[in-house]
């Protein structure tokens, strides 16, 4: 039997650590949640505001979201990463919200200086730069909410294509497939061409 290589030594790691912070929590311990907010309130306010394209409504999803974790803190278990169940719980709180608006179209900007994440130095990064400076947030709105999920949890939050198939509970190659779908009905849109008809 093969040794475990370091990536996977340092993935159980991480697994073990975020078990035990959630343990900690459970028992109560204020100093823990404040960890996990400083760790991943930021990420999870900005993911919830992209989603729902409200900054105030996406502040609530956040506290939402940590208050699901505060109480059921006892009932995580380290399947996937914290980051990753923590923005799985922030997406089905915006679908609700959104289900409940229904097609309520309200606009709203996004400050720039406060909302816009890094972007990785994937070749990617290019074509989201582009989006970005010609309407990309008016583009990303027109997406179906699963495939716009997809391309922030991707080029927003950083998380893997495992990881978003975890959030969106569905398999890697279909993951990889909504974000293809993704990526090419927003050039299309970016660059004034008629999108594809509608599709998750």
């Amino acid at each position: 039997m093969r040794g475990r290589t370091r990536k996977e030594e340092q993935v159980t790691s991480d697994h073990l650590e975020d078990k035990s912070l959630m343990e900690r929590i459970a028992r109560g311990d204020a100093g823990a949640f404040r960890d996990l907010s400083d760790q991943h309130l930021g990420a999870i306010v900005t993911f919830a505001t992209r989603l729902v394209r409200n900054q105030a409504e996406g502040e609530e999803i956040a506290q939402e979201t940590f208050l699901r974790a505060w109480q059921n803190a006892s009932k995580y278990e380290p399947r996937a990463k914290l980051s990753t169940w923590l923005h799985t719980i922030a997406r089905n709180i915006a679908i609700d919200r959104l289900r409940k608006k229904s097609r309520n179209e309200e606009a709203f900007e996004l400050d720039d200086e406060r909302d816009q994440a890094p972007l990785s130095g994937r070749p990617s990064q290019l074509l989201v730069r582009k989006q970005e400076q010609i309407g990309f947030q008016e583009a990303l709105g027109k997406l179906p909410e699963r495939q716009r999920s997809a391309i922030l949890l991707c080029h927003e939050q950083g998380l893997s294509n495992p990881e978003i198939a975890d959030v969106l509970q569905t398999s890697v190659e279909a993951t990889e497939s909504l974000l293809a779908r993704a990526r090419r009905r927003l050039r299309q849109m970016v660059e004034g061409e008629s999108p594809e008809g509608p599709s998750s």
